[in-house]
């Protein structure tokens, strides 16, 4: 009889409302569920994911991951506030003071909430891409939470982006549609060197490099860009494999280098930037400046 009335004792009262020991401990263990359920449902899209005969790839399955996420968890609250003897059709009063906290501060953890859904459900962002921000930074999408998104750098600097800025900024996203993208790399010769050479060795050089491709369409190309100061200024333009497109620094580095050996195993010159220098000498100027130094001296 003690075990029960403690079970069943009232632990405080606000106007009607009493709240009991056994309503307390249900409500937890029904928010302890909620997480473990939704815990678990994360790992099996996760598994689902990774599993390449499956319907659902990677990405697809981490969007499904996420929503199920926020539907569990959301389903739970509902189901611990009623075991706390809460009227769920009677929450109108809780809803408007939210929203009056959501005009007061809350509106941009909303706005990076919504913004998030949207970016999982239109898929213009997803975990893998590499993408390129408005300030120039680039980097590995790494996660879509609740309120930002986590980006990588090659540096492994981790950058969390709120989810609005990602919605209503401009966002170049190399990986979207295509893992494989083109890369042009600048070089330039010393007036007077053979075009035709140039072209043959700088191919050479793209193709001694292992990750280019040369495929119908996407083969690598030299164009003439324009004429330098000292230099007739080249680009050469080349497709790399997937893996390559994230370290764009590495690659141009790779290009750079094998451009160099080629053009030296030719003879072909890289110029150095030559400048023209005329002197001009003003006699009179000279005379006048010198004479009023002797009445000076004397």
């Amino acid at each position: 009889m003690e075990q029960a009335e403690i079970w069943n004792s009232i632990l405080f009262t606000v106007g009607d409302y009493h709240l009991r020991l056994s309503q307390l401990v249900t409500a937890l263990v029904a928010m302890a569920l909620t997480l473990l359920v939704a815990k678990m449902a994360r790992r099996a899209f996760v598994r689902i994911g990774q599993r390449s005969t499956t319907m659902l790839n990677a990405p697809q399955a981490y969007v499904m991951a996420r929503i199920s996420n926020y539907a569990i968890l959301l389903v739970g609250f509902l189901i611990a506030i009623s075991m706390l003897g809460i009227d769920v059709s009677k929450l109108a009063l809780v809803a408007s003071a939210l929203g009056i906290g959501i005009g007061l501060g809350l509106q941009s953890i909303v706005n990076n909430f919504v913004s998030g859904l949207a970016i999982l459900l239109e898929h213009s962002l997803k975990v893998g891409d590499f993408v390129e921000l408005d300030s120039g930074v680039t980097g590995e999408v790494m996660a879509i939470h609740m309120r930002a998104t986590l980006i990588r750098t090659n540096d492994n600097v981790d950058i969390l982006i709120p989810n609005s800025e990602l919605t209503n900024q401009k966002l170049i996203n190399w990986t979207l549609e295509e893992s494989v993208r083109r890369f042009r790399v600048p070089f330039g010769v010393a007036y007077g060197s053979d075009k035709e050479l140039v072209r043959k060795a700088v191919l050479e050089a793209a193709a001694a490099v292992p990750y280019t491709l040369d495929l119908p369409g996407r083969a690598p190309i030299v164009w003439m860009n324009s004429f330098g100061d000292s230099s007739l200024n080249f680009v050469l333009g080349v497709w790399v494999e997937a893996d390559q497109v994230k370290r764009p620094t590495a690659l141009m580095s790779d290009y750079l280098w094998a451009i160099d050996d080629a053009l030296r195993r030719y003879n072909i010159e890289i110029p150095f930037p030559q400048r023209d220098l005329h002197i001009r000498s003003n006699k009179a100027t000279f005379d006048i400046h010198h004479s009023g130094q002797d009445s000076h001296t004397d």
